[in-house]
């Protein structure tokens, strides 16, 4: 068995939110059996890695999911049809009040047993005061975080979030984190 695709036979909308949509099909196997998939489809997100001299500029909100407050770089979900770039512009202002250049640093999907959402992950530089106002059921705090820390909490798993987790260690790998912040050295 060489093809491992599978193909929708029939489907239905289960939820439709805000934002995401539920949808539960009947697929049929590459052996020829049937099965149920249950897909969450999400408009795609942004985050950023967002540097201001030897600090990372990160935000600290109330996750209702988990019922506790995590510190996370800034990120958010694209508008249907928007840019990457631009949603990540915008959401580092909303979230943080910066402004910044941003270079994408590359693209993953978040959780591909159920969800399509795409997360575009920036490095932000040059970071300028430009505050947005934020959305109004967005509460959050920006906190600064030295570097070397940074590193060391997505390492030792203080960061409860893989966006925040790998984009921190991405960071680092592409060289955007300097040296000299690297645990140990």
């Amino acid at each position: 068995m060489s093809d491992l695709s599978e193909t929708r036979l029939n489907g239905e909308v289960v939820f439709q939110g805000k934002f995401l949509r539920v949808e539960k099909d009947e697929v049929c196997l590459p052996n020829g059996k049937k099965s149920s998939r249950e897909v969450i489809r999400h408009p795609s997100a942004v985050a950023i890695v967002a540097r201001q001299d030897d600090d990372l500029i990160l935000v600290r909100q109330y996750r209702y999911a988990l019922g506790v407050e995590t510190v996370e770089i800034p990120a958010g979900k694209m508008e249907q049809g928007e840019d990457p770039d631009l949603c990540a512009q915008r959401e580092l202002r909303e979230e943080t009040g910066y402004s910044g250049h941003l270079t994408l640093a590359g693209s993953y999907y978040s959780t591909p047993g159920f969800t399509d959402e795409r997360m575009y992950l920036y490095l932000a530089t040059d970071l300028a005061w430009a505050p947005l106002t934020p959305d109004e059921d967005e509460f959050l705090h920006v906190v600064r975080i030295p570097i070397r820390q940074a590193i060391e909490d997505a390492i030792s798993g203080k960061f409860y979030d893989a966006k925040t987790i790998l984009g921190v260690l991405l960071a680092q790998a592409k060289g955007f984190l300097s040296a000299e912040s690297v645990p140990g050295k």
